[in-house]
């Protein structure tokens, strides 16, 4: 087994790449003016043009760290080069996006190919039978992953945050694992997003991010941890450690289906972007935006650990562990459901 060593070797050297990666794409983004304009006050939620290219400089972090490990911590490229095709085309995806708007449907579509991809490598849901269902839940998984994160991208350094959480957590859970890709992957991703989120979140209330993801960034950190949250058996303690995933990445999945809901009920088109979200309804509840980022990250650690306690129970408590947080789930979500939202008590200037 390789030493914890070379992960935080790999983590570094993406931190690195990243820290420095960063303000270049930003200084590109404003010389093409490649910016992201709070034009329609009905989705965007900040006041003034902000640079996008951020996903890019994640994109290249993550890219330059593995191949540097396959170089002088020998790591084989195996079911690496498969994720990196897969996250290649969707950075270029989002980065189109980004730059000119493309139709819901052709994401979708290209997006489905692509999940499609890491299926025919054999990157997929195995505890699913007939395999025909569990491919099917795969392509969902690995769809949703990638828009659930594009769709928390809304505050600075909330999605960037969150990936970098949970890519930890992916790492700590799979150390003991065969799959060594998912470790070396998970910290390159790790590395890459803590450099980015130096430019993009400061606790300071009074200083606003240099520079976005965009779509190009939260898709491609979407499909990545999707992706590798396939890589891992997680535990022989339980069977139903299998679901974990659903925890460490439960922050993107769950105001997902909490805004998809809400939308559904109110007759709104599910896939049109609102101010439903659980941020905002955290700010309406007087948080300040660095606050309300700050309480995400906190539940998103929790979640982590309780996946990591998951690995280690028996199944019994398993099944306690998982149904105290559905309950606490449910109940959040019935109360943030109740905040009535108001885009005139949301404070764009932060």
């Amino acid at each position: 087994m390789l030493k914890m060593s070379s992960y935080l070797i790999t983590f570094i050297i993406a931190l690195i790449i990243s820290y420095f990666v960063t303000p270049l794409m930003r200084k590109i983004a404003l010389k093409f003016m490649i910016m992201d304009k709070p034009s329609s006050s009905s989705v965007k939620t900040h006041s003034s043009p902000t640079p996008y290219l951020g996903g890019l400089a994640i994109y290249f972090s993550f890219i330059l760290a593995l191949f540097l490990a396959t170089i002088f911590l020998e790591l084989q490229w195996e079911h690496i080069y498969v994720i990196l095709i897969g996250g290649t085309i969707i950075m270029f995806l989002g980065l189109i996006d980004d730059i000119s708007s493309l139709s819901i449907y052709l994401r979708f579509i290209i997006q489905i190919l692509v999940a499609c991809v890491l299926v025919v490598f054999n990157i997929r849901i195995m505890f699913i039978y007939p395999s025909y269902i569990g491919i099917l839940f795969t392509i969902f998984w690995v769809v949703g992953i990638m828009n659930a994160f594009n769709i928390i991208d809304i505050m600075d350094g909330l999605a960037g945050g969150v990936a970098l959480i949970a890519s930890l957590a992916l790492l700590f859970i799979a150390l003991p694992t065969e799959e060594i890709y998912v470790n070396f992957a998970a910290a390159a991703l790790a590395g890459s997003t803590l450099g980015f989120l130096k430019y993009n979140f400061s606790i300071r209330p009074d200083k606003k991010a240099l520079i976005f993801m965009g779509d190009a960034g939260s898709l491609f950190i979407g499909f990545i941890l999707a992706a590798l949250s396939m890589g891992t058996s997680y535990t022989k303690m339980n069977d139903i450690a299998l679901f974990s995933p659903l925890l460490i990445l439960g922050i993107p999945i769950y105001d997902t289906f909490f805004v998809m809901l809400l939308r559904f009920k109110q007759g709104k088109p599910i896939f049109h972007g609102s101010h439903d979200h659980i941020a905002l309804r955290l700010e309406v509840l007087g948080f300040n935006r660095k606050k309300v980022v700050l309480i995400i990250y906190l539940i998103s650690v929790l979640l982590s650990l309780v996946a990591l306690l998951l690995t280690k129970v028996k199944i019994a408590w398993a099944i306690y562990i998982y149904l105290m947080v559905g309950t606490v789930s449910i109940i959040g979500a019935v109360k943030l459901g109740k905040i009535k939202m108001d885009t005139t008590e949301l404070n764009l200037s932060k």
